[in-house]
């Protein structure tokens, strides 16, 4: 037997691996969002349980009334997923948008101008297809919270200007939300329909949301809109027929028969959410017997997460956008570490400034995922130059997650896009310049974030010595993940190097004292 390696096998089973997720594997085909709404197969028994057969994955055998089972939550998330009533109607949008300034007080941001958040809109408004920008508006407020947002004046110039625009059919008000008053208010004064971030960025998650789970996430996320919408809704009937009125029969009134209705289908959304919840689980586990360490790779919207895993696994199939919410469902994607380690790569959803509570809380199905990674990789876009705000919003987004404070510690944050500033250093210590479009600063960044899964793993990598003829070989294949075989046929011996947790080590030692070993 001839020197050899086995990283090829690895990539193999670390590809496996992968499909078991549900996810895409490291090679051209086409991305697979890591939604537990995939159907569960057997994986192959990956490095460290043995041989190469078929094992027994979480799957089980499925029989006919499993099947049953599946078709009847198949019709009723098609019921749960069908028209919205939120979304804005078909066809083209010709947009102003209105920027309320805080001059001072307490809700004014140190970290930002009304210049870079109305730009932020404007990429918001671009993001949806059909939808253009006619105008951007800034005008000056005390208190955006109140019932016209602006003062008397400025809202009367306002109206003026929007009125003036030829063909406007809509008005994005960039604060966080409006209530259904407001909305209504603006609406009767401006004769177009009215947005706020919540319902623009709702839409776009709709507009790409591609997996059922995501559409679930969705519809949830709807349901605070659907409550105010019917309040006010309410408010209406009863000034133009004076008072409540039950429905015939019921002893309920509207709003009581509305609000029951939205309750079930909340209940039903979540419960829908749970079981896919509980199948990510089953995937988890067995993604936890391959062994392959997991590294989610989060930030702002649009700061290149996608580019930089195209970047580190070389996965042709992958296709970055320069768009907002390119990514919506979580994406597994298999690469390799320095000493040949194999790593599952997660892209996540990007995150936003001013992103209400009730937006982030449903899709907290999603971003659970992160709290099981051994590794966060934080990207930061360093040319924007809201960068400092947009990292604030990303660690205030992940210490709300509650995710477990080891990972925090240990996150590994990136300076990208270094390619457009000239001879760049990051201010921040332990910070890591990289650009993902031209590969600088990539092999740094592996090496660091193989040292940190190290640490977080608990493994450490080994080149032992061993006797062909006795069981060390086998006893490797089973217990640790072996990376490469180089065999001396002169005196039936073979170099192997492996990767190995610290208790497997333990038990080495104790069978094969006379082992040699090499740390790597």
């Amino acid at each position: 037997m001839g020197p050899g390696r086995l990283s090829y096998s690895l990539l193999l089973c670390c590809r496996r691996a992968v499909a078991a997720l549900g996810a895409p594997r490291c090679c051209s085909l086409p991305a697979r969002p890591l939604s537990a709404a995939a159907p569960l197969r057997a994986p192959v028994r990956p490095p460290g349980t043995g041989g190469g057969a078929l094992w027994n994955g979480a799957a089980g055998g499925g029989g006919d009334g499993e099947e049953e089972e599946e078709e009847e939550d198949e019709a009723a998330l098609e019921e749960l997923l069908g028209p919205s009533p939120l979304a804005p109607r078909p066809g083209a949008q010709r947009v102003a948008i209105v920027h309320p300034a805080v001059k001072w007080g307490p809700q004014k941001s140190p970290l930002t101008t009304a210049e870079l958040q109305i730009a932020e809109a404007v990429a918001l408004v671009d993001t949806l297809q059909n939808w253009t920008v006619l105008d951007k508006i800034i005008i000056p407020t005390r208190n955006p919270n109140k019932k016209f947002v602006f003062g008397k004046g400025n809202f009367q110039v306002l109206t003026e200007k929007i009125k003036k625009l030829p063909h406007v059919t809509a008005v994005f008000l960039n604060v966080e939300r409006i209530s259904s008053l407001t909305k209504k208010e603006l609406e009767g004064a401006w004769g177009v329909q009215v947005f706020d971030r919540y319902t623009v960025v709702l839409h776009i998650f709709r507009c790409n949301a591609r997996t059922k789970e995501a559409k679930l996430q969705v519809a949830l996320a709807e349901i605070p809109l659907l409550r105010s919408n019917l309040k006010s809704e309410v408010s209406q009937r009863d000034q133009q027929r004076g008072g409540s009125r039950y429905i015939m029969g019921s002893g309920e009134t509207f709003l009581e028969t509305q609000n029951r209705v939205l309750k079930e289908k909340e209940l039903k959304i979540r419960n829908a959410l749970e079981k896919l919840r509980r199948k990510r689980a089953l995937l988890r586990t067995q993604r936890r017997k391959c062994e392959f360490p997991m590294v989610s790779v989060m930030g702002y919207t649009n700061c290149g997460k996608t580019t930089l895993i195209k970047a580190l696994t070389g996965e042709a199939g992958l296709q970055p956008r320069d768009q907002l919410f390119a990514t919506l469902d979580i994406t597994a994607h298999a690469g390799y570490l320095p000493s040949h380690m194999a790593v599952i790569y997660v892209d996540t959803i990007g995150f936003l400034t001013d992103l209400p509570h009730n937006l982030v809380e449903s899709f907290s199905a999603t971003l659970e995922e992160v709290a099981y990674s051994d590794l966060i990789v934080h990207v930061r876009d360093i040319t924007h130059p809201e960068t400092i705000l947009q990292k604030a919003t990303v660690l205030s987004v992940l210490r709300n997650l509650n995710l477990p404070s080891h990972l925090l510690d240990s996150m590994v944050e990136v300076h990208n896009k270094v390619d457009l500033i000239e001879r760049y250093k990051p201010t921040e210590e332990n910070a890591l310049a990289i650009s993902a479009l031209h590969g600088h600063g990539l092999e740094e960044l592996k090496q660091e974030i193989e040292k940190k899964i190290l640490t977080a793993t608990g493994k450490m990598i080994l080149t032992v010595n061993i006797n062909l003829e006795g069981p060390q070989l086998s006893w490797l294949y089973k217990e640790a993940t072996v990376q490469e075989v180089e065999v001396m046929p002169e005196d039936g011996t073979a170099r192997v190097k492996v990767i190995i947790s610290s208790s497997a080590f333990g038990r080495y030692k104790n069978l094969f004292p006379n082992s040699q070993i090499f740390m790597s």
